[in-house]
């Protein structure tokens, strides 16, 4: 809004030149989504308790410890981060931009999926939330809608083909089926972020990582004097998710000023697919789906762990880990929250590096 604004306002007030360039709106989306978390987030928690005075409920089958020390503590800070992160995003960002639209349409939709789990499960006072079908139908349909409005924005040949990393040359033609395939990442992504999210500060710091990352992809693959040196497929347009990305670190750093163990509130699904949801979009838009796989690796062997874990047990009676998703697995033998969390947050910030590896800087 402020950028749209600055066209008015640039010739009376030359300062107002700095609304141009993509780095200072991404500061000032990060610092405004923080600024604005820190701000709001006693309010929000201190809401959310009073509406919530049992807590989240907790899994009887999930680790002994969390029915003691996880009782009673509010679930659905997704809200603080959707709201801070958004509104910092319509603030900042050129709003003629349809990448930020369709991003933020697929970011709004996996929101309102969790946010009504979310509000089931404290209604029912029970772990169960939506019927898978609803959830996956409602998923499968807004991240298809959205694969769609991205492909629609893209210059051809890229706007219908996968693109790998290092071989610029190499495009995989999918015609009709990329926006399925956009459907896969986006719902893909959505849950694998939910499956992570299970201790204190888990999944908020590997996706802060993952919008590092993918904050920079954007603005080189956006600007085509830097796509073309670097060998990487130019997008026009999507440098401005820059500015979204910022503003979802800002609001995912505010978030885990509250969410620090021990956690004053959880993110829920509310949180969790929303903040998944998002990656997998923009991963899409800047053609970097593969890229996502290696940055967001963590989520990945996470919801890899559940799909083996379950497959086997159907199949043989037995389980392949103590407990599923990998996280619970090191709970099971004994390793305190602290340790798997800071462990996890290593890898993260390794496969990190490994994604901005691809980017083949000279």
């Amino acid at each position: 809004m402020l950028y749209n604004l600055s066209h008015l306002l640039t010739e009376q007030f030359a300062p107002f030149n700095l609304f141009h360039y993509i780095t200072f709106r991404s500061g000032a989306a990060c610092l405004t989504a923080f600024v604005l978390s820190l701000v709001m987030g006693p309010r929000v928690i201190a809401r959310l308790r009073r509406i919530q005075r049992e807590g989240q409920p907790i899994r009887a089958l999930g680790p002994e410890r969390h029915i003691i020390e996880k009782a009673g503590t509010p679930t659905m800070g997704g809200v603080l981060i959707l709201s801070t992160w958004l509104l910092s995003t319509l603030l900042w960002a050129d709003l003629s931009n349809g990448f930020v639209w369709a991003v933020m349409f697929a970011t709004a939709a996996f929101g309102a999926v969790g946010f009504a789990d979310d509000y089931l499960k404290l209604s029912r006072r029970n772990t169960k939330g939506v019927s898978k079908r609803w959830r996956l139908g409602v998923e499968f349909a807004s991240s298809l809608i959205a694969g769609w409005w991205i492909e629609s924005l893209m210059p051809a040949p890229l706007s219908n083909a996968l693109a790998f990393p290092f071989v610029k040359e190499a495009l995989l033609p999918l015609s009709y089926a990329f926006p399925i395939f956009a459907m896969l990442v986006i719902t893909g992504f959505g849950n694998a972020v939910n499956f992570t999210d299970g201790l204190d500060g888990l999944a908020i710091v590997p996706v802060i990582i993952a919008a590092v990352v993918f904050a920079l992809i954007s603005y080189l693959v956006g600007n085509r004097i830097f796509a073309d040196y670097l060998q990487l497929h130019a997008v026009p347009g999507t440098g401005e998710l820059g500015v979204f990305l910022a503003a979802l670190i800002g609001a995912g750093l505010g978030f885990l000023w509250f969410n620090a163990p021990p956690a004053a509130v959880f993110m829920g699904d509310t949180g969790s697919l929303s903040l998944g949801g998002a990656l997998g979009a923009v991963a899409v838009a800047v053609k970097h789906e593969l890229v996502l796989c290696i940055v967001g690796g963590l989520f990945v062997v996470e919801t890899l762990s559940v799909i083996i874990q379950v497959g086997w047990y159907k199949r043989t009676g037995r389980r392949v880990f103590l407990m599923a998703p990998l996280h619970h697995h090191f709970e099971k033998m004994g390793w305190q929250e602290p340790k798997i969390v800071i462990r996890f947050w290593i890898v993260s910030m390794v496969l990190g590096l490994a994604g901005l590896a691809t980017l083949k800087i000279r």
